[in-house]
């Protein structure tokens, strides 16, 4: 199976002034595109080549570790982006059983959002940080270099069905923030496309 960079359901600017396009453009068509060059690269070598993504990421601890570490880096980038990618838009509102969820677990939507800012600012070094759903539950965690709640106890620490997740990767906002992580982690919560992520929950 090859698989292709995914296409954008808005322009590159259309984030802006939170993510800005030059930004947007590079991280979807370079480092995007090198994570499913070097998949495509790897399944060419190993048994699982026809598998679907979730058979891929079933079947991830019985790869041999000569080739899992990079499919497990290089599916996990390609899974992690065509997530984000989806869950991007300006001016969407947190409604309906998603937003009674997130007050019922964190108490309130400021807490909330305060409790992903402490999580993506803690997490040391490239990452992801996530809201998980589990046995209709939600949690913050976070995962290493591109590792994704959905790889399972073998791979993360904290695994379920995630529904938001930003890139704390310097590439995805050093052109615009530089070594202001922070304020691009609160920037996140105006392009969080909040209809898209309700209908993962409720799936």
């Amino acid at each position: 199976m090859i698989y292709k960079l995914p296409h954008l359901d808005y322009k590159y600017s259309d984030l802006e002034p939170f993510f800005d396009k030059e930004t947007m453009k590079l991280h979807h068509l370079k480092h995007h595109q090198t994570y499913i060059d070097n998949l495509n690269r790897v399944l060419l070598k190993i048994k699982y080549s026809d598998y679907t993504i979730k058979e891929l990421l079933s079947s991830l601890r019985f790869v041999s570790l000569k080739y899992q570490t990079i499919l497990r880096n290089n599916l996990g980038g390609h899974i992690n982006h065509s997530f984000f990618w989806k869950i991007l838009k300006k001016n969407t509102i947190l409604k309906g059983k998603l937003k009674e969820s997130i007050e019922k677990n964190f108490l309130s939507i400021e807490k909330f959002k305060e409790s992903f800012v402490q999580f993506a600012m803690n997490h040391f070094g490239s990452g992801w940080v996530w809201l998980v759903k589990s046995k209709n539950n939600l949690f913050i965690t976070t995962t290493s270099n591109q590792d994704n709640p959905l790889m399972g106890k073998n791979f993360v620490r904290s695994f379920g069905k995630p529904i938001i997740g930003l890139d704390l990767w310097e590439h995805a906002y050093y052109l615009k923030y530089n070594n202001r992580k922070l304020e691009y982690v609160k920037s996140f919560f105006n392009v969080i496309n909040w209809d898209k992520v309700s209908k993962l929950y409720l799936k």
